[in-house]
């Protein structure tokens, strides 16, 4: 179903409409649209050589389009950093369907900054245990965002997460951890 909003309606209740039809993405938000902007401010604050006030809680993954070639950049937040390597853990929030994710798998040719390190990056799918324990970990590390966590992980999920050995396990299934490093 197509789906025209016009600049008199507010963006909020098209997003709204949208994301009732279906998974959400970055895709179903206007071009145009305030929310968009907001979601992509932190690709500008990097852009604005402003990306070391994130630390190494975010990080900038620059990556080549599949099918176009153009450049494209996205901010996650790492779940892990590993100063060994240094490797930093990333999760697939939308999934295998993600932009982002399809183009590292097709075109594996990564730039990465995190903090004030800039790297061209590799780039490995962790396994469920290894996986699971990052999850765990990260839980344990954010505590008493917990809740808060765990209600953004049942939307993305379409299901409720309590955080369990199971659920973590039925995560990392359905949204896979990442590991980036720079290339040897």
């Amino acid at each position: 179903m197509v789906l025209f909003c016009s600049r008199a309606i507010l963006t909020m209740k098209c997003l709204r409409i949208r994301i009732e039809e279906g998974p959400f993405s970055m895709s179903t938000i206007q071009k145009k649209s305030v929310l968009r902007h907001l979601l992509r401010a932190p690709v500008y604050l990097y852009r604005w050589r402003l990306g070391p006030l994130f630390g190494k809680r975010f990080l900038l993954l620059t990556h080549t389009g599949r099918r176009t070639g153009v450049r494209h950049q996205t901010v996650l937040e790492v779940m892990e950093y590993r100063e060994e390597g240094p490797e930093a853990v990333v999760m697939s929030g939308f999934g295998r369907n993600s932009d982002w994710f399809r183009n590292i798998e097709t075109t594996p040719n990564e730039e990465v900054v995190v903090g004030a390190r800039h790297f061209q990056a590799s780039h490995r799918f962790l396994s469920e245990a290894e996986a699971v324990n990052v999850v765990s970990n990260y839980e344990l590390r954010n505590r008493f965002m917990a809740p808060l966590i765990r209600w953004v992980l049942s939307r993305l999920l379409g299901w409720r997460y309590r955080g369990s050995d199971d659920d973590r396990r039925r995560l990392v299934g359905q949204l896979p951890l990442i590991a980036f490093r720079p290339r040897s």
